[in-house]
């Protein structure tokens, strides 16, 4: 199975294409932008050096902006 991600430029061409999908029955699924941010963030995470540990202090500070 493969996937493709097209990015449409309004409502009418997403109506369009979904129902040329769903005549060829393709399975389609619509993304928040949400759900594009969350996969962009799951690509970086997977590119990540994670060989360093930073401690629990560093973290919470980083978090509260300090």
């Amino acid at each position: 199975m493969k996937t493709l991600v097209i990015q449409l430029k309004d409502d009418a061409e997403m109506q369009l294409i979904s129902g040329l999908l769903k005549k060829m029955r393709i399975q389609s699924k619509i993304l928040a932008s949400e759900d594009i941010e969350d996969i962009g963030m799951g690509e970086m995470m997977l590119k990540v050096d994670r060989s360093e540990k930073v401690s629990r202090e560093l973290v919470m500070n980083k978090l509260r902006g300090e």
